[in-house]
């Protein structure tokens, strides 16, 4: 799996930001610019990972997001597309540097090492490593070595 820095899309961090303060978290944001507009895709989920995110809460977050995109990207509401939605509640982690995103979450990883699927809360998680913790005991596992991962959902 890949770690790819979210600040690497220069709207991630103004937006991030506001969306904290909000009491959200931005897991992902991608701008596409077209032909005659701009699309975008932004997935929120709560800052408090115990807790699920509802169809207010990402129209809240749509509401907050569309103007400061508008002027970060010096674009007007007719020149962009916009999709807010949430990770969902098997989400398949794309971007390794989502573990940080989602420190406290349940998920499980496929560790190729052992050719078999790892879970656990997310404990901590850097640029290079995830570290899962299951009944009372850690296990690191490094982003190199993850065929894929998800959210486990009971």
């Amino acid at each position: 799996m890949e770690y790819i820095p979210l600040e690497k899309n220069s709207c991630y961090a103004p937006c991030s930001q506001l969306l904290a303060e909000l009491g959200y978290r931005l897991v992902e944001l991608t701008v596409v610019p077209q032909k005659e507009s701009t699309k975008i895709q932004a997935v929120v989920a709560s800052a408090d990972t115990s807790k699920e995110i509802g169809v207010q809460d990402v129209a809240k977050a749509h509401r907050a997001l569309l103007p400061k995109l508008m002027a970060l990207l010096g674009k007007t509401e007719d020149d962009i597309y916009m999709e807010v939605s949430s990770p969902g509640m098997e989400r398949n982690l794309k971007n390794a540097a989502e573990f940080q995103v989602f420190t406290g979450k349940e998920v499980r990883v496929w560790d190729k090492t052992v050719n078999d699927w790892v879970t656990g809360f997310i404990k901590s998680a850097d640029t290079a490593s995830v570290t899962l913790s299951k009944d009372g005991s850690d296990v690191t596992v490094t982003f190199e070595n993850i065929a894929k991962a998800k959210f486990i959902h009971e």
